[in-house]
């Protein structure tokens, strides 16, 4: 049986964004789209309210995965959809679901009047103790929002796709998080941007305020380093351009800057079997609320 790219459904915009570019990366990845209601049960005595009855309830549930899946398979013929629902605690049920799946993708509300995510509850819950990759897509998405303009200088979902960013701790780098990323540009046919933020140790802090020259060393240093951690992608995907950027500064706000032209970016996770302690490492925090783009979160170990 085929893995599948499975998305979490509720009705809202926000899921209804990601139930649309899980549509498209099924595509992309020539798999299975399934569509997941996952149906809270109420108290009772909320069940029996006249509106918001057990029966009415369920039906609502039923309904919201069997219109979206018939609304998809007119716009995406190509792809084999299925739907369901499930009931039981959204974020238990989603991380179950994810052990199947290829990808999970959920949505995201957008925050107004800034690009960037609000991620909830469900959302982050899922992504601190799934094993699998994750996409989170803010409501609004849309399919010309990950290419370029056409030479009209209008989005257009047929021209070029934008490039697709990584984030990458060279101190640390994880053969998965490298592999999604380079397949995703791949299968995108577009550019890599490898981002790398960096920060000299703290007892080069005076010394960097007045030589230059010693700055240019570590730059050269870190710039050195990364090369050599992507010379062997760069043999495995020769068909994808690389862009490594090494940056001094703070990587979560470089990679910010960067998802603004970005059709993905793509940010890891360290798997933590502990159940205390934070699961989420502050860099992917910060992308996952301010990102412009979608963001996958890849764990690693």
């Amino acid at each position: 049986m085929p893995r599948t790219i499975t998305v979490g459904l509720d009705g809202s915009p926000e899921s209804r964004a990601a139930a649309e570019w899980a549509a498209r990366e099924a595509e992309l990845r020539e798999l299975p789209l399934k569509l997941v209601h996952v149906w809270e049960p109420v108290p009772d005595p909320m069940a029996q309210a006249p509106l918001l009855g057990a029966e009415t309830l369920q039906h609502w549930s039923e309904r919201v995965p069997r219109e979206s899946a018939e609304g998809i398979r007119l716009r995406h013929p190509g792809i084999e959809v299925t739907a369901e629902h499930r009931s039981g605690r959204p974020a238990e049920v989603l991380s179950g679901l994810a052990e199947d799946a290829a990808l999970l993708v959920l949505g995201s509300r957008a925050m107004s009047g800034v690009g960037g995510f609000m991620v909830g509850s469900v959302g982050l819950a899922v992504v601190a103790h799934v094993e699998q990759p994750v996409v989170l897509v803010r409501a609004g998405e849309q399919a010309a929002d990950e290419h370029v303009m056409d030479p009209a200088g209008i989005p257009s979902a047929a021209a070029p796709y934008r490039p697709v960013v990584l984030g990458l701790d060279i101190e640390g780098p994880d053969d998965s998080l490298v592999a999604f990323a380079f397949d995703a540009a791949a299968r995108r046919a577009t550019s890599l941007r490898v981002v790398h933020g960096w920060n000299p140790p703290p007892y080069y802090a005076y010394g960097l305020s007045t030589d230059l020259e010693l700055r240019r060393g570590l730059s050269r240093q870190q710039a050195g380093a990364l090369t050599e951690i992507l010379r062997p992608w760069r043999q495995k995907f020769p068909a994808v351009e690389v862009v490594e950027e090494p940056r001094a500064g703070r990587a979560a706000n470089h990679l910010v800057d960067a998802s603004r032209e970005a059709s993905l970016v793509v940010v890891g996770r360290r798997i933590r079997r502990s159940p205390i302690g934070a699961h989420i490492g502050p860099v992917t925090h910060a992308v996952l609320h301010h990102a412009a783009a979608p963001v996958a979160v890849v764990p690693h170990d």
